[in-house]
């Protein structure tokens, strides 16, 4: 595993920390996860995406179904991407941002992780 490249978006308050990391295997995901969850003690959420091989998973924690995991799933299957995890830590600024700009917050941080490699 190792990390490629980072993204951070605010909004309304809200700061967007992205992560895309490449992968081994699918013990990677819970160490990156481990360790971010350690680094970002103080965060609201956690989601993240990956794909290895055939094998796809998004999750959401606890965030509106589809907002937040889909969107980054849907950027690593855009850009066709395989072994790679997209995780995408959030801490809350006090307002709800709603499930469309919340939606468009994350896919665009998982977005930003592309055109920065």
């Amino acid at each position: 595993m190792k990390k490629l490249n980072e993204s951070f978006i605010v909004e309304k308050k809200s700061k967007f920390y992205g992560y895309l990391f490449s992968l081994k295997n699918i013990e990677d995901v819970n160490k990156i996860i481990s360790d971010l969850k350690i680094e970002h003690k103080k965060c609201k959420h956690i989601v993240f995406a990956y794909k290895i091989g055939n094998f796809v998973k998004k999750y959401e924690d606890k965030e509106p179904s589809n907002s937040a995991g889909k969107p980054i799933l849907d950027v690593i299957e855009q850009k066709k991407l395989d072994n790679v995890l997209i995780v995408i830590v959030r801490y809350f600024g006090g307002i709800l941002l709603g499930r469309g700009l919340l939606t468009r917050t994350y896919r665009k941080c998982a977005s930003m992780l592309m055109e920065q490699k």
